[in-house]
C-alpha cells in the first residue's frame, strides 16, 4: 500500500495512518510521521584576492553525506541570467561548459566538489556562484556565494 502526495506544502506535515481489515487477524495499522521542510538556500560572501586561485565550497556545512554520490551543478549569475559552468554526475567525470567568455578555461572542480576559479579577475567581483545538489528530484539543496575581489 502506498500514499502518493502531489503539490507538497509544509501544511501536509503531520502523522499519517494506514489501516485495513484482515481476516482472520482483524485490523492492521501503521503510522508514519511526515515532516515537510521548506527548500533552503544558504548564502555566503567570500573575499578573494585578485589574480589568485579562489575556491568556493559546495554546501559548506554538509559533512554527513558524501556529495560525490549525487548529481550537482555549478552556475554563475550575470545580471539576472544564470550560466551553467560545471555539471557532475555520480561516478562520472565533470563536464565543463567552456563556451563562457568569462569562465571558459578558468574553472575547475576541486576536492569535495568545490569550484576553483583561477586566476581571480576584477570582473568576478559581485558575481554570485551557486551549487545545486540533487539528492532526489524533489530534494535539491542550493548554496550560493557572492565573491568580493580585493587587490593586494
Amino acid at each position: 500500500w502506498a500514499l502518493h502526495l502531489k503539490n507538497i506544502t509544509i501544511s501536509l506535515s503531520g502523522q499519517y495512518e494506514c489501516s485495513f481489515a484482515t481476516y482472520p487477524h482483524g485490523t492492521k495499522a501503521a503510522k508514519i510521521q511526515l515532516i515537510v521542510r521548506a527548500e533552503e538556500e544558504r548564502h555566503y560572501v567570500k573575499e578573494v584576492q585578485l589574480n589568485q586561485t579562489s575556491e568556493i565550497p559546495c554546501l559548506e556545512d554538509m559533512t554527513s553525506e558524501n556529495l560525490s554520490n549525487y548529481p550537482l551543478k555549478w552556475l554563475v549569475e550575470e545580471n539576472v541570467r544564470k550560466e551553467e559552468l560545471v555539471t557532475k554526475k555520480p561516478f562520472c567525470p565533470a563536464v565543463y561548459r567552456n563556451g563562457s567568455k568569462l569562465y571558459g578555461q578558468r574553472v575547475l572542480l576541486g576536492l569535495n566538489n568545490a569550484l576553483k576559479i583561477f586566476p581571480t579577475k576584477i570582473t568576478d567581483d559581485g558575481r554570485v556562484f551557486s551549487c545545486h545538489v540533487v539528492f532526489h528530484p524533489e530534494r535539491v539543496q542550493k548554496s550560493s556565494t557572492t565573491v568580493r575581489v580585493f587587490g593586494k
